[in-house]
């Protein structure tokens, strides 16, 4: 390790709560797919902030709208009109089929919040004040923050901070039978990630989501998709939900929104895009002059840059070899994705070691638990990049 390296990471281990186990490695500059560190080394990056750098490390028309746009203005508040937030609320509508209006914030479990606020508002406006409760999915992951955190699906991420916030139900993944039982006067949402990601790349089956919706028309209950990790173009489409074909009523973004500066959105149409009135939720950063510069910026690129259809093209790809690997080796037990959203669940609970390995072999990967490790590249990855990354988890994997 580099001087550089060993100041640092003493400094943060001097100053910073322990709330992360970095990895040993100093990143100071990006390129596209490409990371360097203190030392010059060149790294493949397939994690891309955690889905959250689509168009790749220091793109230049994100780069230049941000420094364009920092020299003229860069905070008011939202107490005053500004240039480019409405202009990307409105661009934001149109890639999701339009009819949409947007709460800009600062990052996903922000969404999530104020989803869960609006989809309670909405329902004690229908039915009154026992109409609050929201079905979540085992296995899901929606934020951080206490709301977020009890909507979330996974025990070992909320026993810590018990006791949650009441209000959530939880049911397996695609289960539509779970998900009727759960449904009752109380219920004024379901929440569901169209990809589960943190809890490790599982796809909702095509047919349940469309189950989900006549549900939810049915029974009078708003679906919410977390789209914070799925969209912008991560599996094909521009939101996930476009590729089932099913619309939600009210969606959550953020991760690629400005390409990695923190920005994040609730969408919402129809009679839940009325739930909300003057002083019910806030943000002061969100939608700032900056921000929206560069997810204006960042939405255009990729409409330009045909990331959708790369993100199908070099998924289909990587999937491919990895399931080849598997095949080959036994190292490998399942692969599963969408788009460049991927998961190879290993035969051992290896993860942690492999990801490690591979940062070593200079490779950027992320685990997720002891078994599984997942691949979010930006999508300006190509082909040549994904057979890089499975000649090395062959190389790790043989070598264990």
């Amino acid at each position: 390790m580099g001087e550089a390296y060993e100041r640092i990471a003493a400094l943060d281990a001097a100053y910073h709560l322990p709330t992360y186990a970095r990895k040993p490695v100093l990143f100071v500059r990006g390129e596209g797919i490409r990371l360097y560190d203190d030392e010059g080394r060149e790294h493949l990056d397939f994690v891309s902030g955690i889905g959250s750098v689509n168009l790749g490390h220091a793109h230049p028309a994100v780069t230049e709208a941000v420094c364009a746009q920092m020299k003229r203005l860069v905070q008011v508040s939202n107490l005053y009109h500004v240039e480019h937030r409405a202009a990307l609320a409105e661009r934001l509508s149109d890639l999701a089929g339009g009819g949409w209006k947007a709460f800009l914030c600062n990052s996903g479990t922000e969404a999530v919040e104020g989803a869960i606020k609006l989809a309670r508002r909405w329902g004690k406006a229908r039915r009154g004040e026992s109409c609050h409760r929201i079905v979540t999915a085992e296995r899901s992951f929606h934020g951080r923050t206490m709301a977020s955190l009890s909507a979330t699906g996974q025990a070992s991420k909320q026993e810590a901070f018990s006791p949650l916030l009441p209000g959530f139900d939880h049911v397996p993944l695609n289960d539509i039978g779970a998900l009727e039982a759960a449904l009752d006067a109380k219920t004024c949402a379901v929440l569901l990630e169209p990809v589960q990601g943190e809890g490790g790349v599982y796809p909702c089956e095509p047919g349940y989501l469309a189950q989900v919706r006549a549900l939810c028309d049915e029974r009078d209950v708003l679906l919410i998709f977390d789209e914070v990790q799925t969209g912008f173009f991560r599996t094909g489409p521009a939101f996930a939900w476009q590729g089932y074909g099913v619309r939600p009523d009210v969606m959550t973004l953020a991760k690629s929104l400005a390409n990695g500066l923190p920005a994040g959105a609730v969408l919402a149409s129809g009679d839940a895009a009325e739930a909300l009135a003057p002083g019910d939720h806030g943000s002061t950063f969100g939608g700032g002059p900056v921000i929206a510069a560069a997810a204006l910026a960042t939405v255009e690129a990729l409409v330009a840059e045909e990331s959708g259809e790369r993100a199908v093209r070099v998924g289909e790809s990587l999937q491919a070899l990895l399931r080849a690997q598997a095949d080959s080796t036994g190292a490998i037990a399942e692969v599963r994705g969408r788009g460049l959203m991927v998961a190879a669940e290993l035969s051992e609970p290896r993860a942690q070691a492999v990801a490690a390995d591979c940062l070593r072999a200079g490779l950027v990967i992320n685990a997720i638990g002891n078994r599984t490790l997942r691949f979010l590249p930006p999508l300006v990855c190509s082909e040549d990049e994904t057979a890089i990354l499975v000649d090395a988890l062959h190389a790790v994997l043989g070598a264990a």
